[in-house]
């Protein structure tokens, strides 16, 4: 967990390319060459904007940052036709059919201090809280919509090297906007409409009033998307947001804090897979973290997403649930989660409910940040309904005043778990393998089909009071 600007350069500076690769994959634009200062006092939102004219205009082509600068931008415009404060747009993207190459060379990207966010007076210009729902636009401002935005190009996309500094805690912060919370434009990193393949690589994303960055994706694209290192902190609203698409894979990437800073905006996730215009299919997070999130570390409860795997991650929820995962698919290899999980996926169909395998359930507040775990009313997974929802080989070590999962017709195979807590347990499900459980644990409804043993005893094969199921 300990990364920070300097952690980042000394990545940036592991991957760096040189001048004259750049210039084998053809013209280079700066955004020196339109202007811009960098030097982390002038505003170079308008040399931005003219770099992004030129690349439209090409139709794509390399843009290079100057090595460890820092490029600040927003701006906004009084009266404008979806704001009261309307965004001007900085590293804007569009309809390109040939690639783009963004090298961040180690340069960040900083919100101009002391820009709107939130709603306010348009006559006097103060800061005003009205009764949610808050939909009057006129009272709406936002520093930026995306410090890079790329939307609905059909040529490869490959960011890298790039810290994109949201600068929260010195905007001006206003009322709150929308059902709940600054629903209002203001993200570090938005990938919108985009056909072809999509690598990021080294991105540090961090102090946005809405997300770290976002994910709207078609399900007709044709190529696939590639995350590594893409580190995402004490963003407003989430720390990654997935609306649509399928193909995406994030390796070595961080999703925390979220909601620790300046505002909190619902659901204040790590990661929220959230299916909107479009479904979710096909996503792969493979030595992740969502850690200390005022959110849940990681949702999936709405819209049509289906297909997600989480392979060798670290969930920790503090405050609330480590993860959410209600759709059917979602399979975890491997994972740690520090805090209790609700929600796993159900149902009749085995290939769709939620799989667990070789996965370690804890309460150990060594292995939270601040100390804190969250256990709401104590089973460390709240099951409701639960028929094949399935623990592989898992782990549960409760050390606190966690308890064994709450479960009704959940299959557990080959499992060890063990509690401290005196808080009897209702762990009732399927048996096969060879279980060990230490702790007070009820059982009736149970079906054992391996070797079951509780609290050195075992149990016999078959139905526990009730007829097999």
């Amino acid at each position: 967990m300990q990364f920070d600007r300097r952690a980042f350069l000394a990545a940036s500076a592991a991957t760096a390319i040189s001048s004259k690769a750049l210039a084998q994959g053809g013209p280079v634009l700066r955004p020196e060459d339109f202007g811009a200062r960098g030097d982390g006092i002038a505003n170079d939102t308008r040399a931005f904007a003219a770099l992004s004219a030129e690349v439209n205009r090409r139709g794509g082509g390399t843009i290079s940052l100057a090595s460890k600068r820092t490029y600040i931008v927003g701006g906004q415009k009084a009266g404008g036709p979806y704001f009261g404060w309307e965004p001007e747009l900085i590293l804007d993207l569009q309809d390109l059919a040939g690639p783009l190459t963004i090298v961040g060379n180690g340069a960040r990207l900083r919100c101009e201090a002391g820009l709107r966010f939130g709603t306010f007076d348009p006559a006097s210009g103060a800061p005003v809280r009205r009764a949610m729902p808050n939909f009057q636009r006129s009272e709406l401002a936002s520093p930026y919509r995306g410090l890079i935005h790329v939307h609905n190009c059909r040529g490869p996309i490959a960011i890298r090297d790039v810290e994109l500094d949201g600068n929260l805690e010195r905007l001006r912060i206003g009322g709150p906007f929308g059902d709940t919370g600054w629903q209002i434009p203001a993200t570090g990193l938005l990938l919108e409409g985009n056909l072809g393949e999509e690598t990021v690589e080294n991105v540090f994303t961090h102090h946005h009033g809405q997300d770290g960055a976002i994910i709207i994706g078609v399900l007709r694209r044709s190529g696939r998307s590639r995350f590594s290192h893409l580190v995402s902190r004490h963003n407003g609203r989430q720390g990654l947001s997935v609306t649509g698409g399928h193909g995406y894979g994030f390796a070595d990437c961080e999703f925390s804090h979220t909601g620790r800073g300046a505002i909190y905006s619902a659901p204040g996730a790590g990661v929220d897979i959230e299916a909107e215009d479009q479904p979710i299919r096909d996503l792969s997070f493979t030595r992740c973290k969502f850690i200390d999130n005022a959110g849940v570390g990681m949702v999936a409860d709405s819209g049509d997403s289906e297909d997600a795997r989480f392979t060798d991650c670290v969930f920790v929820g503090t405050t609330t649930w480590s993860a959410w995962p209600n759709k059917p698919r979602f399979a975890f290899a491997g994972c740690t989660f520090v805090g209790a999980v609700v929600h796993p996926f159900p149902d009749k169909d085995p290939a769709r409910g939620a799989r667990f395998v070789e996965c370690r359930f804890t309460d150990d507040p060594r292995l939270s940040p601040a100390g804190k775990v969250y256990l709401e009313s104590g089973p460390i997974v709240n099951m409701a309904e639960s028929d094949n929802v399935l623990f592989d080989r898992c782990k549960f070590d409760l050390v606190g005043d966690g308890v064994l999962p709450w479960s009704w017709r959940a299959t557990y195979r080959d499992c060890v778990m063990a509690q401290r807590s005196p808080k009897p347990a209702a762990t009732k499900g399927r048996y096969q393998g060879h279980t060990t459980i230490s702790g007070p644990v009820d059982l009736y409804g149970s079906m054992v089909e391996g070797v079951l043993i509780l609290n050195g005893k075992q149990i016999p094969r078959g139905p526990m009071g009730v007829p097999p199921w």
